[in-house]
C-alpha cells in the first residue's frame, strides 16, 4: 500500500543524519539489472561456455530473454501481499525450474541448476559504468536500489569491479520495486531526504515511481538491453532531471550540477 501524506514525514522527511531537509545531491541510487549490468549478453555467453563441452546447443539468448520475462510476474504476489517476501535468488531459481523443460533441459541435476541460477551473480557491467563510478564516487554516495538480494549484489560488485558504498533495495526493505517501500526504505537507511537522492535507471517506469516519491531522476539509455525484443526505454519518456546517452555523459552532468550547487551555496 502506498504511504499516505500522513505517513510521509516519518518515511521521507525526518532524516536522522541531516535534520528535516538539507539541499544538494548526496546519493546516487542505481537500478542494476539493465542499467549497470548487461544481463542478456552475460547470461548468453555464460550458458554457451557452460554447455560447449557437453555439445548441448540451444538458443541461449532466447533462453536468457525468456528467463528474464518471468522476472516481473514472479514478484507480483509479493507486491500484492499474498506471498511472503523471498529473495530474488529464490525467484530466479523457481523461474529457472519452470523454464528448463521448454528447452528440453528438465533432466539437469541440482548442482547444474544451482550453477546456472548463479549466472545472475556473474553478470558483466556495461563498459561505461566502472569509469563513471570512479568519477562520481568522490562527490556522491553510490548505492544500489535494486530488486537483487544482498548476496547477489555483493557478488556482482566483486565480479565486475563495482564500487558501491551501500547495498540497498529489495532485501533490506522486504519490498520489490516499484512498491514505494523499496525506495522509501532505502533512502531512510541512508538518512536522506528524497531531494538529496537521484534514482539512476535505464527504465522510465522505475524513474516515474521515484519521481512520484520526490526523488530526483536520471535516465541513461540502454537501447540494446533486450536486443531485438526491446520495445520500450529507447529514449527518455518524461522530462527527467538528468538525461544521458551513456553513463559517462551522465557522470559529467551530475558533477556539473554538483559544482553549480556548491558555487551557489558559497557566500
Amino acid at each position: 500500500m502506498q504511504p499516505t501524506d500522513a505517513d510521509k514525514p516519518n518515511l521521507l522527511y525526518k532524516s536522522p543524519a541531516f535534520g528535516d531537509y538539507n539541499p544538494g545531491i548526496k546519493a546516487l541510487l542505481f537500478d542494476v539489472f539493465g542499467t549497470v549490468v548487461d544481463w542478456r549478453r552475460s547470461i548468453t555467453a555464460d550458458l554457451q561456455q557452460l554447455f560447449a563441452s557437453s555439445g548441448i546447443e540451444r538458443d541461449w539468448e532466447a533462453f536468457a530473454l525468456d528467463w528474464r520475462a518471468l522476472y516481473d510476474p514472479s514478484m507480483a504476489r509479493i507486491r500484492e501481499g499474498t506471498r511472503p517476501f523471498v529473495t530474488l535468488d529464490r525467484l530466479h531459481r523457481e523461474n529457472l525450474d519452470t523454464l528448463l523443460p521448454a528447452y528440453d533441459l528438465g533432466t539437469l541435476t541440482e548442482s547444474e541448476r544451482d550453477h546456472i541460477n548463479r549466472t545472475w551473480h556473474r553478470l558483466n557491467p556495461w563498459d561505461d559504468i566502472v569509469p563513471a563510478q570512479a568519477k562520481l564516487k568522490p562527490a556522491f554516495i553510490l548505492a544500489t536500489l535494486s530488486n537483487g538480494n544482498i548476496e547477489l549484489m555483493v557478488n556482482l560488485a566483486r565480479h565486475g569491479g563495482l564500487t558501491w558504498d551501500a547495498i540497498l533495495g529489495a532485501e533490506l526493505t522486504q519490498a520489490y520495486k516499484p512498491h514505494p517501500d523499496a525506495y522509501l526504505g532505502s533512502m531512510n537507511a541512508l538518512g536522506l531526504h528524497p531531494t538529496e537522492c537521484v534514482m539512476v535507471a535505464a527504465h522510465n517506469a522505475d524513474l516515474a515511481q521515484a519521481k512520484q516519491l520526490g526523488m530526483l531522476t536520471a535516465f541513461v539509455a540502454r537501447p540494446d538491453e533486450y536486443g531485438t525484443r526491446q520495445t520500450v526505454d529507447f529514449v527518455a519518456e518524461d522530462a527527467w532531471d538528468f538525461i544521458a546517452e551513456d553513463m559517462t555523459a551522465l557522470a559529467d552532468q551530475l558533477l556539473s550540477a554538483q559544482r553549480q550547487a556548491t558555487a551557489h551555496q558559497c557566500p
